[in-house]
């Protein structure tokens, strides 16, 4: 629980951000242009590359596209890439009732109306957390798995009993009600600087990203995920997955405990996955698709081949 305390805390400290007159262009910002535009269900969904197994991407809490840039061009000459932006992230608007279970039903929407033959699910955050809940609920959609830092029970809360999560989603949504777009853009440097990325200027741009997310929505996402434990389904993944760890030793609140405690620990909340391999990410953190673009790239490669 100490972990998921501190992480809560970090994500929602009050503060404010100081705003700059004139701000020159987000060099985070997407920038790769989209073969196709479309809405699916909840979704917004670029397309990009013509041939290849396809790929969903799914960002994280408070993302949008930008954060898949790099994959983008890295992946697009042999891969048809199916972009996704949930509602309430990167400017677009919230919708009623359970975003999250909406979400998944549009995930399989998209697959169904776009005719994907079990596509590769990648995804970063709570969008690898919806990544891992779409394979164990439909086994037979997904033809592989890359979570990059996202699992399937929110980390620190492994040994909550499960009646007392609702309470938990709860109490966080009490807690940040009537959070102003001020003070979430306060938090979200807070977060960047601190969980997000190891760089501070790096992180100070990609704050001024994430803090065009409605802040109610954000607050919703992060409850649902932490009132949820997928566990129970993870033997019914057929498909391989992937899970990427990343570490900072500048972050490990045990010197003694490397990169390779991390991976044990991740491994041990994926227990009962069928086929799965958890690989570090060294000189990283929770964005570790920003921190380390190459040895992100290269470990998803690596599992496209050995699938």
């Amino acid at each position: 629980m100490k972990k998921a305390a501190v992480l809560l805390a970090l994500l929602f400290a009050a503060g404010a951000p100081a705003h700059a007159q004139d701000e020159p262009r987000n060099r985070f910002a997407s920038t790769e242009v989209a073969s196709e535009r479309f809405e699916v269900g909840a979704l917004a969904v670029e397309r990009h590359g013509r041939r290849g197994t396809p790929m969903i991407l799914i960002p994280g809490l408070a993302s949008g596209s930008w954060v898949w840039q790099d994959a983008i061009r890295t992946f697009r000459d042999d891969h048809v890439l199916y972009v996704v932006t949930l509602p309430g992230f990167d400017g677009r608007a919230p919708i009623a009732g359970n975003m999250l279970d909406e979400v998944q039903k549009s995930l399989h929407q998209l697959i169904d109306s776009r005719k994907l033959a079990r596509p590769v699910l990648v995804g970063h955050s709570l969008g690898g957390t919806l990544a891992i809940a779409i394979a164990a609920q439909h086994p037979n959609l997904a033809g592989g798995v890359v979570s990059i830092d996202g699992l399937p029970v929110f980390p620190g809360t492994e040994d909550m009993p499960p009646e007392q999560r609702p309470q938990l989603a709860s109490g966080i949504m009490r807690r940040m009600a009537g959070l102003t777009p001020a003070a979430f853009a306060g938090q979200q440097q807070q977060y960047m600087r601190s969980i997000g990325v190891v760089d501070m200027a790096r992180a100070d741009e990609l704050a001024k990203l994430t803090a065009r997310s409605d802040p109610a929505a954000t607050v919703q996402y992060m409850a649902a995920v932490m009132a949820q434990d997928l566990r129970p389904g993870l033997p019914q993944i057929t498909a391989p997955v992937l899970v990427l760890a990343p570490f900072l030793e500048l972050d490990a609140t045990d010197p003694s405990a490397g990169m390779a405690s991390k991976v044990g620990y991740y491994t041990e909340l994926m227990s009962g996955t069928p086929k799965l391999s958890v690989v570090g990410i060294p000189g990283a953190r929770h964005f570790a698709m920003i921190d380390q673009p190459q040895r992100v790239t290269d470990a998803i490669r690596a599992f496209l081949k050995s699938r």
